[in-house]
């Protein structure tokens, strides 16, 4: 590690609650080895409180330590509110993609028949997220127009057509999908030029390109025999990844990874994160599916060793092995047909890992 630290971002309702029992399994006794948290506390009061300062500080000591761990945090829709953390956090680090795997969960039937992973890339900034906009004419009346100004960086838009095809190469994958260029043939095709400048410098991968609405179709009639890699655009890939993980048995099935990147597409930060939202009706329930964060705790490890850590490498394959043979032995929660409560199947991954 850059340090012997992981950020870890608090958040909100579920979101907190989950953080909280994965933490569990970075404990030393479970680990067998020490690892700092330094926490921010990212909760929606906090974050009002200290006019999203807190953020600030959080994707700071995220740039110094290399990575970060975050909870689940409420978006305020109202207008002139906090904003989005999330996009906050992704600018303060200079992210670039965002990487969601959807996979096998063992012991659960997917709902079309996938026994590949989908892999979407995405871009972690720009497009309609944080863009400029704006309303016009009299407030409620029928002439009241809304408007929205997008930008997305050619830099940006090589990372994700880059790292798509290296994540292709590494996993014996193809390329699939892209964004609506045929609409915009400026603004989305600014991601299919990169693209395909990427497919040229990549002939071994099978490069497919497809508008984004025909790949949500393809996925879910195509018999797929290997990895699908899909590059998108910011908003396309916030709504596909949902798609793709729910199409493997849930949203709260995978992790999330949030990567600043080098110039050799190296991670120099790396964020992992439970993709799905805070769960209010869940709240205090003890029921919500602990998968997700748990296997962002694996990446965090994994992209330790990534940097250097062997230790951390080795309890990230304990890690996710651990939880993912806890949900084949069917202690699982009943969003993938189990009965058992977050704290039991938590408790199950860390036994499981102190006996590895």
């Amino acid at each position: 590690m850059k340090s012997n630290a992981i950020v870890v971002c608090e958040g909100d309702q579920t979101g907190q609650e989950l953080l909280n029992e994965a933490l569990r399994v970075l404990e030393p006794s479970v680990l067998g080895f020490d690892v700092e948290l330094v926490r921010y506390d990212l909760s929606l009061a906090n974050r009002e409180a200290t006019n999203n300062g807190v953020i600030h500080e959080a994707a700071a000591a995220m740039v110094e330590t290399g990575l970060g761990l975050k909870a689940a945090t409420i978006t305020p829709t109202e207008i002139g509110s906090v904003g989005s953390p999330n996009r906050i956090l992704r600018e303060g680090i200079n992210g670039k993609v965002i990487v969601r795997t959807g996979r096998r969960i063992p012991g659960v039937a997917p709902i079309v028949a996938l026994s590949h992973p989908v892999v979407v890339v995405r871009m972690a900034v720009g497009d309609a997220y944080g863009a400029e906009e704006g309303r016009d004419g009299d407030p409620g009346s029928t002439s009241e127009t809304a408007w929205r100004t997008e930008r997305i960086d050619r830099s940006v838009c090589q990372s994700v057509a880059q790292f798509a095809f290296e994540t292709a190469v590494s996993t014996d994958g193809l390329v699939y999908g892209g964004p609506k260029w045929t609409v915009s043939a400026i603004y989305e095709g600014m991601l299919k030029e990169e693209m395909d400048k990427a497919a040229a410098r990549h002939p071994q991968v099978t490069y497919r390109p497809m508008l984004i609405d025909a790949a949500y179709a393809g996925l879910m009639t195509e018999q797929w025999n290997q990895t699908v890699v899909i590059p998108t655009l910011n908003r396309d890939g916030d709504c596909l990844s949902d798609l793709v993980l729910a199409m493997f048995g849930s949203i709260a099935g995978a992790e999330s990874v949030l990567l600043a990147l080098d110039e050799q597409l190296v991670p120099t930060v790396a964020m992992a994160e439970a993709p799905h939202g805070t769960a209010p009706s869940l709240e205090g329930k003890n029921v919500a599916n602990p998968m997700a964060m748990l296997l962002a705790c694996a990446a965090v490890l994994e992209h330790a060793g990534i940097q250097g850590d062997e230790r951390a490498a080795s309890a990230s394959k304990a890690l996710r092995a651990a939880t993912l043979s806890t949900a084949m032995d069917g202690i699982r929660c009943f969003d993938l047909g189990g009965a058992a409560s977050t704290s039991e199947v938590v408790d199950e991954v860390v036994t499981r890992m102190r006996n590895r």
